[in-house]
C-alpha cells in the first residue's frame, strides 16, 4: 500500500513538472556571485602570498630551478592565451558560445597544458617550500578561480 501511494506522488509531481514546464524553466535561481566560499578562498590566496612573501621569493631566491620556472611560465601563457582565443575571438567577434562542441581540442590542450604548467610550477618551487609548495600554489589557484567568477 506504501509503495503504491509512493508511485502514486511520484505520478502526480512529474505531471505538475510537465504542465508548468516553461515556467519552470525560467524560474532558475541564480546564485550570487559573492558568497562565503569566494571570499574565504580570495581572502585564504591573499593571506598566503602575504604570509609567505610569495611574489618576492619567485623573483629573488637562489633555490628556485629556473628552468622548471621558465617551462610553467611557457605553459600558463600558453593556457591564458587559449582561453582568450576562446573567449575574445570564438565568443565575441564569431559568436560561438559553445566553443567546445566545434573545437573540442581546446578544452582538452588547456587542461593537459594547465596540468603540465602546475606539476613543473610545483617542480620549481619545492626546494623553496618543500611540501607546503603544493598547498600554497592550489590556495593561490583556488583564489584566482573564485576572483575571476566574480568578475565573470
Amino acid at each position: 500500500m506504501n509503495l503504491r501511494r509512493r508511485f502514486k506522488t511520484n505520478e502526480q509531481e512529474e505531471e505538475r513538472e510537465q504542465s508548468s514546464g516553461a515556467d519552470a524553466a525560467e524560474e532558475v535561481k541564480t546564485s550570487a556571485r559573492i558568497n562565503r566560499h569566494s571570499v574565504f578562498w580570495i581572502v585564504s590566496a591573499a593571506a598566503v602570498t602575504y604570509y609567505v612573501d610569495f611574489i618576492s621569493v619567485l623573483l629573488n631566491h637562489g633555490d628556485i630551478h629556473s628552468w622548471w620556472l621558465g617551462v610553467s611560465v611557457l605553459l600558463l601563457a600558453v593556457c591564458v592565451s587559449l582561453a582568450l582565443f576562446c573567449i575574445v575571438y570564438l565568443e565575441w567577434f564569431r559568436g560561438i558560445r559553445h566553443y567546445d562542441q566545434e573545437y573540442p581540442a581546446v578544452p582538452a590542450l588547456t587542461t593537459a597544458a594547465f596540468i603540465a604548467a602546475s606539476c613543473s610550477l610545483n617542480i620549481a618551487l619545492w626546494p623553496v617550500w618543500s611540501f607546503f609548495t603544493p598547498l600554497i600554489l592550489f590556495t593561490q589557484f583556488m583564489g584566482l578561480v573564485m576572483l575571476i567568477s566574480l568578475l565573470g
